[in-house]
């Protein structure tokens, strides 16, 4: 504890009585269970699916419901009060009018409103009466705080309690007293929420998601290499702009930059038009059930497909040049290419080059951009950085994440940590000196916040190690030696096509390996854990790998990934009483779920279980609050 802290609770608690009344509620917090944590990454801009595994709380939720409700309820009741406290907006609607009659729907609010508080006391059993408070709507703590801790049993009571309940129901309360409860206990369910990066790119509206995020009650973030590339456009990288519109294009996602954040993409289509006609390589990507595209409307989007491609390509090479240091030259591909033959020479072959879109391309100065290039470049690059909503999701992903976190004996990250076949991390040299390992992603997220902070100039280092953490060989966000996104576009041959990943993909399956990332990262073998996201499990393979030290949590929201994987994605629940990998089948609808009681949890499976609960003591937080009582037992001293 510092200077400060320690000169705050002196001025906190001037008097013994507030030193041993305070000393007592902390010592009796370390006492309490430990709270749920929950994990999930790689969400991809799948709302839809994300909100509803927070609102089910990875399944933790039906499960409470259950636990408490067994022998009381059928599995059907279980699983529509489930959906109550789910969608209670949604629900009630369908409710009213299953019971058109009054006095039906009266006996339902009631029985409904014994149900919540029962389990809300349940699920509030392991924390402390002033947290419980603070998770309550402030327009019903006292209702809910008389029904929660009220004595049924009082004949005393027994008709005050009765008048609190139908007067929630005569005046017109009991919806928004069951919505409350309801979001209540979605927030008691789950503590705390680790995102292990990818909010962005592929799906349509990772916008709700950040909006979601910043409501949500407690949480960190670590970053991927997908929302690396919005840090970067709004850092003022060129590149990583061109890079996210790429797959926006791709994807068939322009409405998250027009609609989402305002941004005018009318100059890029204007130039797109100009130059670009059809092409079969760069017609988006149509994965969800939406109206399909018009002609028009496909034709355009492949325009600006290719437009936008052509500018990331050109861009690539003068970042290349002048960062030797990024050991990138060999993906200077525009001076590789015969433009009268159309081929291109690559690792001492020769390949035809098909689908090709190089008319704004000089064979002179490949990578100089046309003046209406960089004019178009320059004005989104703009725009990005003056999108107001942009900007809050942006400083909200800054102050909440990080590259990587140790958090209650977890090492969390989004990608991996480079190292050598043998095991060994990597070295990246920047500036003369070599930073491997935990100093690596030290020093990229120091450089990152140096260039969110102060968007610098086009050749700024800072920058364009921003670039570097969307494809570098060595980035701990990408994990592969190239990306081969030209080859795809423009080369038949699916040899060239291979991203080689970095060892430690391999290596991860070894507890002895990921026994060294954690003492890397100064955490204890025995009881550390490595949570990754980035790389989709596929059909057949384990999640849990190394001795159950290591645990990947990517399985696929994103619904391009669903043939790949087989299911609808991951996540991890970590109690008192252990860990617990959830297994999600793909998400249909909000609709679906809703209109027909639709789950997507599949299995659970036991990761790690303690033979005595864990309690606060043993955590993170416990830590510092023991830290603090052995301060407050000074001062108390120091009165005595």
């Amino acid at each position: 504890m510092d200077v400060t802290d320690l000169a705050l609770l002196k001025e906190q608690y001037t008097t013994k009585t507030a030193l041993a009344t305070e000393l007592i509620n902390l010592e009796a917090i370390l006492s309490l269970p430990k709270s749920t944590e929950a994990f999930i990454s790689d969400v991809h801009g799948e709302y839809d699916a994300f909100q509803h595994v927070l609102r089910n709380g990875s399944g933790n939720v039906k499960q409470k419901v259950a636990d408490l409700f067994s022998g009381k309820m059928t599995p059907q009741t279980i699983s529509s009060f489930s959906f109550l406290i789910y969608y209670p907006s949604e629900r009630l609607a369908a409710i009213k009018k299953r019971y058109p009659d009054a006095n039906d729907l009266h006996q339902w609010y009631l029985d409904t409103f014994q149900r919540l508080v029962e389990l809300l006391h349940f699920v509030s059993t392991k924390y402390t009466r002033s947290k419980v408070r603070k998770a309550l709507a402030p327009e019903f703590v006292y209702i809910t705080e008389e029904l929660l801790y009220g004595d049924f049993n009082s004949p005393d009571k027994a008709a005050y309690y009765q008048q609190i309940t139908e007067n929630i129901i005569a005046l017109k309360q009991a919806d928004e007293f069951i919505i409350a409860s309801c979001h209540t206990i979605q927030r008691l369910v789950v503590d705390h929420l680790h995102l292990v990066g990818d909010i962005y790119d592929r799906g349509p509206h990772p916008e709700l998601i950040m909006e979601r995020l910043m409501q949500y009650h407690s949480l960190d973030i670590q970053w991927g290499n997908h929302d690396i590339l919005w840090l970067g456009a709004v850092s003022g990288s060129r590149l990583c702009l061109a890079n996210l519109l790429r797959i926006c294009a791709r994807y068939n996602n322009l409405s998250i930059i027009e609609d989402a954040y305002g941004i005018n993409l009318r100059h890029l289509s204007l130039f797109a038009e100009e130059h670009y006609q059809d092409n079969v390589a760069f017609r988006p990507k149509q994965l969800r059930s939406e109206r399909p595209l018009s002609k028009a409307e496909e034709l355009q989007i492949t325009q600006i497909h290719q437009a936008i491609a052509i500018i990331q390509f050109k861009l690539e090479g003068p970042v290349i040049a002048r960062r030797p240091e990024f050991k990138m030259a060999h993906r200077r591909l525009l001076d590789r290419i015969d433009y009268q033959k159309m081929t291109i020479q690559l690792h001492g072959k020769i390949y035809p080059l098909e689908n090709t879109c190089f008319q704004t391309v000089d064979p002179t100065d490949p990578y100089k951009l046309l003046p209406e290039e960089k004019r178009v470049i320059d004005q989104l690059l703009a725009a990005f950085r003056h999108s107001d909503k942009l900007q809050r999701h942006m400083k909200f992903l800054m102050r909440k994440g990080s590259m990587y976190l140790t958090y209650n004996d977890n090492l969390l990250f989004h990608g991996c940590i480079p190292v050598t076949a043998d095991g060994k991390f990597q070295a990246f040299k920047l500036h003369g000196k070599e930073y491997a390992g935990k100093a690596l992603l030290d020093v990229f997220e120091q450089n990152l916040r140096a260039s969110f902070a102060h968007p610098g100039d086009e050749d700024d280092c800072a920058t364009d190690l921003l670039w570097y953490l969307w494809t570098g060989p060595l980035s701990p966000l990408f994990g592969k030696h190239d990306m081969t996104t030209f080859e795809r576009y423009f080369i038949s041959d699916p040899a060239t096509h291979e991203e080689r990943t970095n060892p430690y993909y391999k290596l991860r399956r070894e507890a002895w390996f990921v026994d060294s990332v954690l003492r890397e990262f100064g955490m204890s073998p025995a009881t550390g854990h490595v949570i990754n996201g980035h790389t989709p499990v596929k059909k057949g393979q384990t999640p849990v790998m190394a001795d159950r030290k290591m645990i990947v949590i990517d399985g696929g929201f994103s619904k391009p990934y669903h043939k790949t994987t087989g299911i609808g994605g991951y996540t991890l629940l970590y109690n008192s009483y252990g860990m617990q990998l959830v297994t999600h089948q793909p998400f249909t609808s909000k609709a679906d779920a809703i209109a027909n009681l639709t789950d997507i949890i599949s299995t659970k499976r036991i990761v790690d279980q303690v033979a005595q609960r864990k309690l606060v003591a043993e955590t993170d937080i416990g830590a510092e609050l023991k830290q603090q009582v052995a301060v407050l037992r000074q001062l108390l001293a120091d009165k005595e």
